[in-house]
């Protein structure tokens, strides 16, 4: 079938294939697109997801160095875990493009576990761990505000885990489990994007990793998280160089209704030095150092959040009068004409421009096939143009509501 040049095949042990061309490219781009992360942990077993990760560079009997062979070859690799998905991308020159294929099919079923191995990796992530999370400044305020906003999803942990404990003493049986579970043909998409023929990527496909057999995959269902109905509010005092306000409001997750107007607020109040919070509050009153809003674009519902810095001289009760402000504006008044088409133009833009790099076009099909939709990608832009001034003060009255909020003061040590 085609979507959008976009050319894609199912094998028969479930691995779902695409392709799309790049004539005249030099360079091969494979990316295999796991759907697992730390949403499919156990409360008592965090920092797996992104631990495997590491295990999967470290190589297997017939690779023992991951890097070396691809280096050799004129290419480079890399790979993320979030919350909901693990991606690996390969870029090979494309006249060795298939050593991609046969490597990340050897990886999909051969890890060994070693313990010698594993606990290396163990000693790897503790020190991200630490020096992420435990001693940087601020580091560990995204767990705290994952904590406030979600009391039963496993979004109430960060992709690195709850604690460096769970990296530590989690078994490695327990970890085998979960490779075995979730890293199969049937729980994963290839995209593959270059300047050769579908033919040939199926041909490979089908050779290297046709052979791995199926796991059976069932997605699992995850609990649906409560709606709050109640302002939640914490205050901590760390040895920080600046008070900081950090705010979250509940929202929908990446296929529900309100996840375009959404995005088109966060844009319209943070986006660069031309949004409203950069204008209004830094520059003209002055009341804060830094903000920023974004939203964490998960599959299940997530979150608007507005991390911002406090000056001396501030209270943070007074920055937080003036944010609600702000947000009560979007709720009583439509957004000019001017400044919305402004943030449409600037997602077609930055949309063209990502799309640039065979990377992330082929981390971004894949995403959109793992959602099961494969048009989704490319109909962003038109999206984001449908989203008009009254769907945008509608989604702030939902969304902007005392009831709906977290609330943390990040305060310096007294």
């Amino acid at each position: 079938m085609e979507t959008a040049a976009i050319s894609s095949t199912v094998l028969g042990n479930g691995l779902r294939v695409l392709h799309m061309p790049s004539p005249g490219a030099g360079m091969v781009y494979v990316n295999v697109l796991y759907g697992v992360g730390a949403r499919n942990e156990d409360f008592e077993h965090t920092g797996i997801a992104h631990l495997l990760e590491h295990l999967m560079f470290d190589g297997t009997k017939a690779v023992p160095s991951f890097d070396e062979p691809l280096e050799s070859a004129g290419g480079e690799n890399n790979a993320y875990t979030n919350n909901d998905v693990t991606c690996y991308y390969i870029s090979l020159p494309k006249k060795n493009a298939e050593l991609a294929f046969w490597m990340e099919s050897d990886r999909m079923r051969n890890i060994p576990f070693n313990k010698k191995k594993v606990d290396v990796q163990r000693q790897v992530v503790i020190e991200e761990f630490k020096q992420t999370t435990l001693n940087r400044p601020y580091g560990d305020a995204s767990s705290i505000l994952r904590s406030m906003a979600y009391k039963v999803h496993p979004y109430r942990w960060s992709t690195i885990g709850r604690c460096f404990a769970h990296i530590a003493e989690t078994p490695i049986s327990v970890i085998r489990r979960f490779y075995d579970r979730f890293y199969a043909p049937d729980n994963a998409v290839i995209s593959v994007v270059g300047d050769i023929p579908f033919s040939q990527v199926v041909e490979w496909c089908e050779k290297w990793f046709g052979p791995i057999p199926a796991s059976g995959f069932v997605k699992p269902q995850l609990p649906v998280e409560p709606r709050q109905v109640r302002q939640r509010r914490r205050t901590v005092r760390k040895n920080v160089p600046e008070n900081a306000l950090y705010m979250g409001f509940h929202m929908g997750g990446r296929l529900d209704a309100d996840y375009y107007p959404c995005d088109v607020i966060s844009d319209i109040l943070s986006n660069g030095y031309s949004g409203r919070f950069m204008t209004r509050l830094v520059k003209e009153k002055r009341l804060f150092s830094k903000i920023d809003a974004f939203i964490t674009g998960s599959e299940d519902a997530g979150m608007f959040w507005i991390y911002s810095r406090v000056p001396d001289g501030v209270t943070v009760e007074d920055a937080e009068a003036a944010l609600w402000e702000e947000l009560e504006q979007l709720k009583k008044e439509l957004v000019p004409a001017d400044e919305l088409e402004k943030v449409r133009n600037r997602f077609e833009s930055d949309f063209t421009f990502r799309n640039l790099s065979g990377e992330n076009l082929g981390n971004n099909i894949a995403l959109a096939a793992m959602r099961g939709n494969l048009d989704s990608h490319f109909k962003e832009p038109e999206m984001y143009r449908a989203v008009t001034a009254d769907e945008v003060r509608d989604a702030a009255r939902e969304l902007f509501r005392k009831g709906n909020s977290v609330v943390l003061y990040y305060l310096k040590k007294e």
